[in-house]
C-alpha cells in the first residue's frame, strides 16, 4: 500500500481562501508536520490567470465582471486564463512527488489519467489531444489541468467540468486556445451528478494512479471506493 493521502469535499469555497489553504498544506507538507492532501471543492464565479497569461483572454471588462459576480485572480500555476464556477469539481492535490515520480510531465499526465478514469465511471469516454494540456472529449476540453511544483511539492491541480453553466466561459479564452471548445458531463450525457460523488470517484482513481491510500481528512481508515455509474 502507498503513501497515505487524506482526501475531503469541501464544497463551495471561494478562490482566496483556497488559495489560503494550499499554502498551508503545501507549508506543513514541506515541513513535515501534515502528510499529503487532495482537497477538492467548487468556486463560485471566477476566473483565474496562470503564470505569464495573456490579459486580453479575458473578454469582459472590470465593470461588467462585478456586474455578473465574476472575480479575477492571478495564480501562480502554469497554463494561461480559465474559469472556475458552481459545478465544477476543483481539485487541489498536495503531494511530494520524491523520490520516484520527480517528472512534472508524468505528473500531468497522470492527474489526465486519474480524470479519464472518472469520466469513465460516469459514462463519458474522453482522451488526450497532442500537444494540449488536460482531458478532452468530442473535440471539446472537459477538464483543464494547471499547476504548480515546487522542490517536488505540488499545488494547483484540476478542474472538471461536471454540471458547469458552460455559457460562462464565452467570458474568456480557455487556455488561450481560440478554437478550444468546452463541455461537461453533464451535455454530453444528458444527466447531472453530485459534485461529491464525482469527488469520491475521483479520490479512489487518484489513490490507484498514484499509488496512495485515500483516507477522509481527520480519520485513519482508508476512503471506501464508490462504484461508478
Amino acid at each position: 500500500m502507498g503513501r497515505r493521502c487524506e482526501t475531503r469535499f469541501f464544497g463551495r469555497v471561494a478562490y482566496p481562501e483556497a488559495t489560503r489553504l494550499q499554502e498551508s498544506l503545501v507549508r506543513d507538507l514541506a515541513a513535515g508536520t501534515a502528510g499529503e492532501s487532495l482537497p477538492m471543492l467548487e468556486h463560485p464565479h471566477v476566473v483565474t490567470l496562470g503564470r505569464g497569461a495573456d490579459g486580453a483572454n479575458v473578454l469582459l471588462d472590470e465593470a461588467t465582471r462585478a456586474a455578473r459576480g465574476i472575480g479575477v485572480h492571478e495564480t501562480g500555476r502554469g497554463g494561461d486564463v480559465t474559469y472556475h464556477g458552481p459545478g465544477q469539481l476543483v481539485g487541489y492535490p498536495v503531494i511530494d512527488l520524491r523520490p520516484d515520480r520527480c517528472d512534472v510531465h508524468r505528473y500531468v499526465r497522470d492527474l489526465e489519467e486519474v480524470l479519464i478514469r472518472t469520466a469513465r465511471d460516469f459514462g463519458v469516454e474522453s482522451g488526450r489531444v497532442e500537444a494540449r494540456t488536460g482531458v478532452w472529449a468530442g473535440g471539446r476540453k472537459l477538464a483543464a489541468i494547471g499547476v504548480r511544483v515546487s522542490r517536488w511539492i505540488t499545488s494547483h491541480g484540476f478542474a472538471f467540468n461536471v454540471t458547469t453553466d458552460l455559457s460562462y466561459f464565452g467570458h474568456i479564452v480557455p487556455c488561450g486556445i481560440p478554437d478550444a471548445g468546452v463541455t461537461s458531463l453533464r451535455e454530453l450525457t444528458g444527466r447531472s451528478f453530485d459534485l461529491d460523488e464525482v469527488a469520491r470517484a475521483c479520490a479512489r482513481h487518484f489513490g490507484e494512479v498514484f499509488d496512495r491510500e485515500m483516507a477522509p481528512a481527520g480519520e485513519a481508515v482508508p476512503m471506501a471506493a464508490s462504484g461508478g455509474r
